[in-house]
């Protein structure tokens, strides 16, 4: 049986940021990355926006201001982001006030997606080139906690200490992860909505604020937006019993490329449930099946023309006089998304559309389409035995799927509060001891 200090779960940003803190820590440890894709893989692949202020990506019930400042300024450190320019915020924000809107100034840096490959190879090439193994195509399946032992697709490891940081996908693999352990965890948060896509002329805020951060009432927000050479594209899900639906995601390309005219962004609205308890993710899972049911297995795209006329798009919905642009997913099915999203979040994201609509004069053009679902499960809220993340024995959580994050940074960030209390199981010194870790 191969044996490691310290094995990874996931590639993304939380496993890349333990890793480094790891590594430049303790350059003896002996350290295993295990990631089940073929390339690595998390935020960092789909066009790598990241924000660098808090509360953004920081979960309250995990971060304070002051320690996510002092986390940021690691993961800055690392990653040395060129922070965005904004221009004429003063003039949003003042609109955004008299409605009881929130824009947030946030520092932002934006690689796009093929610059968040480059990214990903030179940080794994530096840790490969610090002693850190990554093994690509190599899924974790089970989990012995009470002998330390982990056994995948192709063998069985030990180790010392075990960060489980698979990301959003990873949503039921940690539920089932922490089932086998007997960690009791809530799954009521879910994140609802749709994407909106525009020409950037109705939309110009976006030439001023790459990624302007709303704040609605009701718990809705703009979320990952996107410009330049943007596009609309669809995450592949699989349910439990093998069932496949499709959530919708934007990203973008580097300046680099020619931009296409486009914008497009997420209206989402939490959803938060109480008793009688039941599960955000088996919610989200139904929408997502039933919007697939209606559009034939593909995810639904309509008008804000047709819309607000309480119609239907149809195929000429998209090439005729006012819709004056193409979908960038063209491959979704034309219809009415009234009748595929509960009426009570609609009318939520509808009522901060127009308010944006008012802060933004244009967004509702009638050529702009509204694409659904767009479902965020990372809402997993485990029950931590320490301010390390740690759920049992020597194993610890990070991530988006893990519910410690919401983004890149925060998601880096909390990989290095797991790697602090992995790097004090695998210290020599035997008198620290697991146990000693209090939450701050």
């Amino acid at each position: 049986m191969e044996q490691y200090d310290c094995i990874i779960t996931g590639s993304g940003p939380a496993g890349l940021g333990a890793a480094f803190y790891l590594v430049e820590k303790n350059p003896g440890l002996k350290i295993l990355i295990l990631e089940r894709g073929k390339t690595s893989s998390g935020g960092l692949r789909n066009d790598c926006k990241m924000n660098f202020t808090y509360p953004i990506g920081f979960p309250a019930e995990n971060w304070d201001s002051k320690e996510a400042e002092y986390y940021l300024k690691m993961v800055i450190e690392k990653l040395k982001p060129e922070i965005l320019e904004k221009k004429n915020l003063e003039t949003y924000q003042r609109r955004s006030a008299r409605l009881g809107v929130d824009l947030i100034n946030i520092r932002q840096t934006h690689l796009g997606t093929d610059g968040g490959l480059l990214l990903i190879k030179k940080l794994t090439a530096e840790l490969e080139g610090l002693g850190v193994e990554i093994s690509l195509g190599e899924e974790m399946l089970e989990l012995d906690h009470s002998r330390n032992v982990v056994i995948t697709d192709k063998r069985t490891l030990k180790y010392r200490a075990l960060l489980i940081a698979p990301g959003r996908q990873g949503f039921k693999f940690i539920q089932n992860i922490m089932d086998s352990m007997g960690v009791v965890y809530v799954d009521h948060t879910v994140d609802i909505g749709i994407r909106v896509e525009t020409r950037v002329e109705h939309y110009p805020i976006v030439k001023d604020y790459y990624d302007p951060k709303f704040m609605f009432p009701e718990r809705v927000r703009t979320f990952c937006t996107n410009s330049g050479n943007a596009h609309v594209v669809q995450e592949r899900y699989k349910t439990v019993h093998d069932e496949v639906y499709y959530s919708v995601n934007g990203h973008a390309y580097s300046t680099k490329r020619q931009p296409n005219g486009l914008a497009n962004f997420a209206m989402l609205k939490t959803v938060r449930f109480t008793e009688p308890l039941a599960s955000g993710q088996q919610f989200a899972v139904n929408l997502g099946l039933q919007a697939m049911l209606m559009g034939g297995g593909r995810p639904l795209m309509q008008r804000v023309g047709d819309f607000r006329m309480g119609k239907r798009s149809k195929e000429k919905s998209f090439n005729d006089d006012l819709f004056d642009f193409s979908p960038s997913l063209s491959s979704s099915c034309p219809g009415d998304i009234s009748l595929a999203m509960p009426s009570k979040i609609l009318r939520y994201i509808w009522k901060s559309m127009k308010m944006l609509d008012t802060i933004v004069p244009g967004v509702l053009h009638p050529s702009t389409i509204m694409y659904y679902p767009e479902i965020k499960l990372y809402a997993n809220k485990p029950e931590f035995l320490d301010r390390h993340f740690r759920v049992r024995g020597s194993v610890f959580f990070a991530g988006d799927g893990a519910g410690t994050s919401r983004g890149i940074t925060a998601a880096w960030a909390s990989g290095i509060r797991a790697a602090e209390g992995m790097l004090k199981i695998t210290s020599n010194d035997k008198t620290t001891s697991v146990n000693t870790i209090t939450r701050s």
